[in-house]
């Protein structure tokens, strides 16, 4: 079969053979189409997209019923994005094996809350047919097609692509039929000092019932024959997960992993499945195989009903280790008596089976992208200090809130370094005597938090300090609860925000006592206050001290640790009250502008776009003559390209070294552009059951400076995905001559660093 991808404006379409080997060009270039007539039920009629066997009757007054791309399966194509990376031979080869990590950990995430989520619904009762016009039957059948279509293909680039690159450099996961005799010894003594102890097998019989599954460990299933009875046993072996999943055996033996050196990697399941004789002595192992298994991971905890959160969210830890199973991965070879077994004993359902080639779980492949091997990586990227916090001395050092009195910063990291701004500020507010109080929240944070740790030294100093901690942001809990307790201790005043809303703006408020008065100094980001995911994410941050703005934090911060609900904004736009109304306004006065001949645009950066009310006022723009460009990392709802819906509308998305991450929203404004940044995306979650943030950026530099990244994210000139009207991304990478685009984080990092020396020089 041969899948052909939509046409771009002049370019001619890319066929994609999908032959028994796979080569760069066909994941690189254009992967298999994830959506066909065979499994999507819209087809394209008369220049509208209906269900299949509906009459096509486009009308200019209302919009077509399904204008709505399906979230599901667009989040699932943003990871075969990420598969596209690991294949692609232009990307460094470590980053590459990363890529693939990166792909199997957003996998089961995405199969821990989003399949869970939609099979309890459907259990429930409570499941409605989703804006694409799919059924929750329909939904889960398309996203295991496309599931196994794209676990088949990260197969094939491991195997057939990025292995073999990886051994070419010398750097070898090799199975233990590979190894030398002298190698089975060494790995032996291993096993037996260091691996053999912490090991606990578990057999199935009358007395011995099927083991619990924990949600995504690695097991062996065994199947061992009794040689005085002949008889079949079953026993499962789990691999331990706080041992190296891969046991890194250096040539020559004894010296230290070094580039001039080959590296060989054994999956620690070989080392235990070659020594499973020892774990059952007088038995015949007769065949083995690895399994893992995925489950509902997602929490629900019922806020009204809890007299304390906190201990309802560690009484609902507990309970998830015991959801139920969402997906079942097994060694390709394994035999149907076996897998019949673990699909009987564990309850899955044929299409939530998955048979892959050895090794299970790529995850482990972050072992080897962390190898120190530069050759194979991105060139070393240093953040550098923001120039506007530049002391205006050179003698001295940095004071944050000084320079912040001079003028608004606009942040982005991790081109401008988050310890020499966000972190130095808090940092310096917590040790200086002027300032009276901190008000902070926090949604994730790194394990040795500096800023929890500034906080902490705060309170301890006398300040008033409040910290918004938000312990249900998802698979964080365990470490902000942790946080929270620690933060209590000190004396900080820890509170849990709204009663059913999530706490995910970004906000720290510093009150300083000052000759004039009190001054309020704010940063308002779109990124989590993380010094580690800093350097990973790209997000903006506003260090301010206008007075509108600190009026609208104090304002804020009381809704969040008091009552206040009737709390008015003047440079906030705040979920769940605004944020969909406020930029609906802005969008539809674009179109009022161009219904009446003025020029008129949109333009937005965000992780995700699916809320049926924005993307509706956006089509409503684009028939009224609006140009709109989208830059979405992740999932997208919009059907671009549709004449007389959405010719206006143009989605790019880019993914790269770093993880796009800002939120940033431009309106034409009839000449004078209006900005906005902050924590929110275009989802039913952050505009109605969240507290979020928007702050208006009006600094006219600053303005121009988001203004240029949009455009440079739009621009044909650089590497990036668009989406077509049929709902297929589209890779355009190589120029006219197959050479490699222009990275647009390559020129940014190359942008801020003339920046820097440019300042340097004044």
């Amino acid at each position: 079969m041969t899948t052909t991808a939509p046409a771009k404006a002049g370019s001619e379409p890319v066929t994609a053979p999908q032959d028994e080997e796979l080569t760069v060009a066909e994941v690189a270039t254009d992967t298999t189409a994830l959506i066909d007539e065979r499994r999507h039920p819209l087809r394209a009629a008369n220049g509208r997209f209906v269900r299949a066997g509906e009459a096509a009757t486009p009308d200019a007054d209302e919009l077509p019923l399904d204008r709505f791309l399906d979230r599901e399966i667009s989040w699932l194509q943003f990871n075969e994005r990420v598969l596209q990376l690991a294949a692609d031979e232009n990307v460094p080869l470590l980053e590459r094996a990363r890529f693939l990590a990166i792909f199997t950990s957003n996998l089961d995430e995405f199969f821990m809350v989003r399949v869970a989520g939609l099979k309890r619904r459907i259990t429930t009762g409570i499941a409605v047919r989703a804006a694409s016009g799919l059924e929750p039957r329909e939904q889960l059948d398309q996203i295991a097609a496309v599931s196994h279509e794209l676990l088949d293909l990260q197969a094939k680039v491991f195997h057939q692509l990025v292995r073999p690159a990886l051994s070419e450099e010398g750097i070898s996961i090799v199975r233990w039929d590979e190894l030398s005799d002298t190698e089975h010894e060494r790995l032996g003594n291993l096993f037996t000092d260091q691996i053999f102890p912490v090991l606990t097998p578990l057999a199935v019989d009358p007395a011995h019932p099927f083991p619990y599954i924990s949600g995504l460990s690695l097991n062996l299933a065994v199947v061992l024959i009794n040689p005085r009875t002949d008889k079949e046993h079953f026993a499962r072996v789990k691999v331990p997960p706080l041992l190296p999943r891969l046991v890194v055996r250096v040539e020559p033996a004894g010296d230290p992993l070094s580039d001039a050196h080959e590296a060989r990697f054994v999956p620690l399941e070989d080392v235990i499945a070659a020594h499973l004789d020892q774990l059952f002595p007088g038995m015949e192992v007769h065949q083995h195989f690895t399994f893992r298994v995925t489950r509902n991971e997602d929490l629900e905890v019922e806020e009204d009903d809890a007299e304390n959160l906190l201990t309802a969210l560690e009484r609902e830890l507990t309970r998830r280790r015991f959801g139920p199973p969402v997906r079942l991965e097994v060694e390709e070879s394994v035999d149907d008596h076996v897998m019949d077994l673990l699909v009987r004993e564990l309850g899955v359902h044929d299409s939530e089976l998955y048979r892959l080639p050895a090794p299970l779980d790529l995850r482990a492949l972050n072992v080897i992208a962390d190898l120190e091997r530069s050759e194979l990586h991105y060139p070393p990227f240093l953040s550098r200090s923001n120039p506007d916090l530049a002391p205006i001395e050179r003698s001295k050092t940095g004071d944050i809130l000084a320079s912040i009195r001079r003028q608004d910063v606009l942040l982005q990291h991790p081109y401008d370094s988050f310890s020499t701004s966000v972190q130095a500020f808090i940092e310096q507010a917590a040790t200086d005597p002027k300032v009276l109080a901190i008000k902070q929240t926090l949604y994730r944070t790194s394990g040795d938090s500096p800023i929890v740790d500034a906080l902490i030294d705060a309170a301890e100093a006398g300040k008033q300090v409040l910290a918004v901690v938000e312990i249900k942001a998802r698979f964080d809990e365990q470490n902000n609860i942790s946080w929270a307790r620690k933060l209590e201790a000190a004396g900080v005043h820890v509170v849990y925000g709204i009663v059913g809303l999530k706490t995910h703006c970004k906000l720290c408020l510093v009150v300083r006592q000052e000759g004039d008065g009190l001054i309020r100094y704010c940063h308002i980001g779109t990124g989590n206050y993380n010094p580690k995911t800093a350097r990973l994410y790209e997000d903006f941050g506003l260090l301010t001290v206008d007075p509108q703005v600190g009026e609208d934090l104090t304002r804020l911060f009381n809704q969040l640790s008091g009552q206040a609900p009737k709390s008015k904004f003047k440079r906030l736009l705040v979920a769940p009250r605004t944020v969909r109304t406020g930029l609906i306004e802005r969008i539809d006065a674009e179109t009022a502008r161009a219904r009446h001949g003025e020029d008129a645009w949109v333009a937005m950066k965000l992780n995700a776009i699916v809320d049926e009310e924005v993307v509706d006022a956006l089509y409503r723009a684009s028939r009224a003559g609006v140009k709109v460009q989208i830059w979405a990392r992740g999932t997208c709802a919009i059907r671009p390209g549709v004449p007389g819906l959405s010719e206006n509308i143009a989605v790019h998305s880019i993914l790269g070294r770093f993880l796009e991450h800002s939120r940033v929203f431009l309106f034409g404004n009839g000449g004078e552009t209006e900005a906005w940044i902050g924590s929110a995306d275009m989802m039913h979650r952050n505009l109605d059951r969240r507290v979020e943030a928007l702050v208006r950026v009006t600094d006219p530099r600053h303005v121009d400076d988001l203004t240029a990244l949009l455009r440079r994210g739009m621009s044909e000139d650089y590497q990036h995905w668009w989406l077509g009207s049929d709902g297929r991304w589209n890779r355009s990478h190589l120029d006219e001559a197959g050479e490699p685009l222009a990275d647009v984080q390559g020129s940014l990092i190359e942008m801020h660093s003339k920046r820097i020396r440019k300042a340097r020089r004044r």
